[in-house]
């Protein structure tokens, strides 16, 4: 990892290096397995910049902030040229940081979140239960002839047994794909709310019965752990330009932020933020709704505590 000890410029909230702190992030900044436009390894430093604008970080929901409680791991000394080898080099570190802190992570692209989930999947002992936004389904048998990449990571992790079936839930999905491919979550027991379910629905209340859904369906397999994976091109490119495969008719930034807020008290071990491609921003939106997504995991657990 790189060592930002004098670099607060670059820490996500200019929060302190990691060291004993229950909250952290790093980053982890690959994107060689994107199939659109390259650039999401440069994520991981926009968001902390753009995270900066939280200002004292005290959630207008939550009324807490994660700064006391947060620490920045800098972003993992990686390959970036083998997907193989980049998923090797992540094991040991990985392992490390998730047994010290409740973990976000900055990504980067898609592909990162296949070796997370084995990770937590061998320190917990068991599979996990996953909300997944995105809008692709990333369960895609191969990866434009390659067995592995940012569009197959959900596929593999149900072959490995790294999730619970029944308890994956997808929100937002939208982009074209055979039926097998978008359909395969539902097939296999779990949830799907299209970006068309969702239109119009941003409240709260509009929202609940997707929360309710969720809960239900945990409580039903005995409260597995929750792990998040947001890719940010759920979000409609007009709430986020700046990502490699930006798909129209996406959700909002606050049909985001109700999800988030009204999951709170989920048993959630870890997030991932990922497809932040900078390159292709404006005005910094995407990688400022990228930051306000993971600083509101992050005060949700500090609330939750």
């Amino acid at each position: 990892m790189h060592d930002f000890a004098y670099l607060s410029d670059t820490r996500f909230l200019k929060a302190p290096p990691a060291a004993d702190q229950p909250l952290a992030v790093a980053g982890i900044a690959w994107d060689g397995s994107t199939t659109g436009r390259p650039g999401a390894r440069m994520g991981p430093r926009a968001i902390r910049q753009a995270s900066h604008m939280l200002c004292d970080g005290i959630h207008p929901h939550f009324d807490v902030s994660p700064l006391g409680h947060l620490g920045d791991a800098g972003d993992l000394a990686l390959p970036n040229t083998s997907l193989g080898a980049m998923r090797e080099a992540m094991a040991a570190p990985v392992a490390a940081l998730i047994r010290r802190h409740h973990m976000a992570w900055l990504g980067g692209d898609h592909s990162i979140t296949l070796p997370l989930l084995r990770a937590y999947r061998e320190w917990l002992g068991r599979p996990l239960a996953l909300v997944h936004l995105d809008a692709h389904c990333d369960t895609w048998q191969d990866h434009f002839g390659e067995p592995s990449g940012h569009g197959t990571w959900v596929w593999e992790a149900l072959q490995e047994c790294l999730l619970v079936p029944a308890c994956v839930t997808q929100i937002g999905i939208r982009s074209s794909g055979t039926r097998a491919a978008r359909e395969h979550v539902r097939d296999r027991g779990g949830l799907i709310f299209g970006a068309r379910d969702l239109r119009g629905l941003e409240a709260p209340a509009q929202l609940a019965p997707v929360c309710d859904a969720i809960r239900d369906r945990l409580a039903a397999h005995g409260h597995p752990p929750v792990y998040l994976s947001l890719d940010i091109d759920c979000l409609d490119p007009a709430f986020a330009p700046g990502t490699g495969t930006p798909e129209p008719g996406g959700l909002t930034s606050a049909q985001v932020l109700t999800l988030l807020e009204d999951l709170a008290d989920l048993s959630w071990v870890g997030m991932d933020c990922v497809e932040v491609a900078p390159a292709y921003d404006h005005a910094e939106l995407t990688s400022l709704a990228a930051a306000s997504f993971v600083w509101t995991y992050l005060c949700a657990c500090v609330a939750r505590a």
